[in-house]
């Protein structure tokens, strides 16, 4: 049975930062979901004028930095305090100042895993295959080109109203992307 390939997204080139910052608010502002930007380098206010909102990276950082102080504090405690107590030159049992070396570096570690899985979570990483790779043109955005991709899974999307936008914002060589 022959392969059928299912449309993947509308892509459009545009040839200067500028203009893709403007054909990006019109996408944004025409109410789309599923769509993203690509450059070849980052261009400033890009994050607003596609509407994205604040990572929640930061979250997972912050869990998993606290998770790593908690964890060397209460460590240290039942080592001390419980496990093996043993009074050495009549130092208490316990003292946050002794354990704060091992829960400094405890939170260090657990807050980079969390940022790196977090990011990973977030980002849906890793992603093995992506069908705008197979596009001759696309592949000029790593050096030259910018290129905004409507996915055709989006709801508002309609194949010619999509175009239509696309080319009023500025686009070159809009075409579709097969997966």
């Amino acid at each position: 049975m022959p392969e059928t390939n299912t449309p993947y997204a509308l892509i459009a080139e545009f040839e200067t930062a500028a203009d893709i910052m403007n054909a990006a608010v019109r996408v944004r502002d025409a109410g789309f979901r599923r769509w993203d930007v690509h450059t070849p380098y980052p261009i400033h206010g890009m994050d607003d004028a596609m509407g994205l909102k604040n990572s929640k990276v930061g979250w997972f950082t912050f869990f998993g930095g606290m998770t790593g102080f908690t964890t060397g504090m209460t460590m240290i405690w039942w080592m001390n305090k419980w496990d093996y107590p043993v009074v050495v030159g009549g130092k208490p049992l316990f003292s946050p100042m002794f354990a704060f070396p091992v829960s400094y570096e405890l939170t260090i570690l657990l807050a980079s895993f969390g940022t790196l899985f977090g990011m990973l979570f977030l980002n849906r990483l890793p992603k093995l295959y992506n069908p705008l790779l197979k596009s001759r043109t696309f592949a000029r955005f790593s050096n030259d080109r910018f290129f905004i991709a409507i996915q055709c899974d989006d709801p508002k999307y309609s194949g010619t109203e999509t175009r239509k936008l696309l080319e009023e914002s500025g686009g070159k060589q809009i075409h579709f992307v097969e997966d």
